[in-house]
C-alpha cells in the first residue's frame, strides 16, 4: 500500500471526505490518505498528524518524496494538538484505532472541534463508547459502514455537528442506527461472531461457578439482544 494504492479499509475512508476540504489524519502514519487526497485534487490542504517520532518521521520522508509540503503539514503531536489555528480544519479523520482511544482524543481536544463539519471515524474496537461519546457531543451519525479487508472487519462512522441534541437508544449505539436499518451479510457475520464469543464466556464462567453475577447478567443481557436481532433479520 502506499499513497496511490491505498487499502480498501483507507480507500472507504477517503471516500467520506468531502471534496475541497481541509484535513486533520490524526495518527496518519506514512501520510498515505492525506497524501492520496492531495495527489487526486480532491482536498486542498491537510495535516497528518503524529505522536511517535517513528512514524512521524515515516511522514516526513513521504511529504518531501512527493513534494507535497506546501499543503502536506506534518506535526508530531498527541492527538487533536496537531490542529493550529491558521489550519483552517473542517473535517477531521481518525482511523485504525480503538473507539475509546479514538473517544478520548476527541475529548480532549474538543476546542479543536468547533469548526469542523465532519468527522471520518474508523474504530478497530469498542463502537459503541465512540457512538455515545457522538450523542452526548451532539454529532449526528449520518453514515455507517461495514467492510471486510485483509481478512479483517471494519466499521466506519462519518458524523457531523448537530444543533439539535443527538438520541440513540441502547441497541443504535451497540450495532449502529444506520447499519442496524440496513442489516448486510457483514453485519449478520460480525455479530453471529461475537454471540459466539459472548455464548463461550458465559460458558467459562459457569463452568468455574464464577461469583460475578453482575458481570454474568451483563454478557447474558447483551447475548440476548444480539440474538433477537439477527433472528429478527433471519425472519425478514
Amino acid at each position: 500500500m502506499d499513497e496511490r494504492h491505498l487499502s480498501k479499509r483507507l480507500q472507504a475512508v477517503a471516500d467520506w471526505v468531502p471534496y475541497n476540504a481541509r484535513v486533520a489524519d490524526i495518527g496518519s502514519d506514512h501520510a498515505y490518505l492525506p497524501a492520496a487526497l492531495l495527489l487526486n485534487g480532491r482536498i486542498k490542504y491537510a495535516v497528518a498528524g503524529e505522536v511517535a517520532k517513528g512514524p512521524f518521521a515515516n511522514e516526513e520522508v513521504e511529504i518531501t518524496k512527493l513534494q507535497l509540503q506546501d499543503s502536506l503539514k506534518p506535526r508530531l503531536a498527541d492527538g487533536l494538538d496537531a490542529i493550529q489555528p491558521d489550519d483552517h480544519i473542517d473535517t477531521i479523520v481518525i482511523a485504525g484505532m480503538g473507539g475509546s482511544l479514538i473517544e478520548e482524543i476527541l475529548d480532549r481536544g474538543q476546542d479543536k472541534l468547533k469548526s469542523v463539519k465532519r468527522l471520518v471515524l474508523q474504530p478497530n474496537i469498542g463502537e459503541f463508547r465512540l457512538r455515545q461519546w457522538l450523542m452526548n457531543h451532539r454529532f449526528q451519525i449520518m453514515h455507517e459502514e461495514l467492510l471486510k479487508d485483509d481478512g479483517h472487519r471494519y466499521e466506519i462512522i462519518v458524523a457531523q455537528p448537530s444543533v439539535c441534541p443527538v438520541r440513540y437508544n441502547q441497541r443504535e449505539l451497540l450495532f449502529g442506527p444506520l447499519l442496524l436499518e440496513q442489516q448486510g451479510p457483514l453485519f449478520k457475520e460480525k455479530w453471529q461472531s461475537e454471540a459466539g464469543r459472548l455464548q463461550q464466556a458465559l460458558t467459562q464462567m459457569a463452568a468455574a461457578k464464577s461469583t460475578d453475577t453482575d458481570r454474568q447478567q451483563q454478557l447474558q443481557a447483551k447475548l440476548d439482544l444480539i440474538e433477537e436481532v439477527i433472528d429478527h433479520d433471519n425472519r425478514k
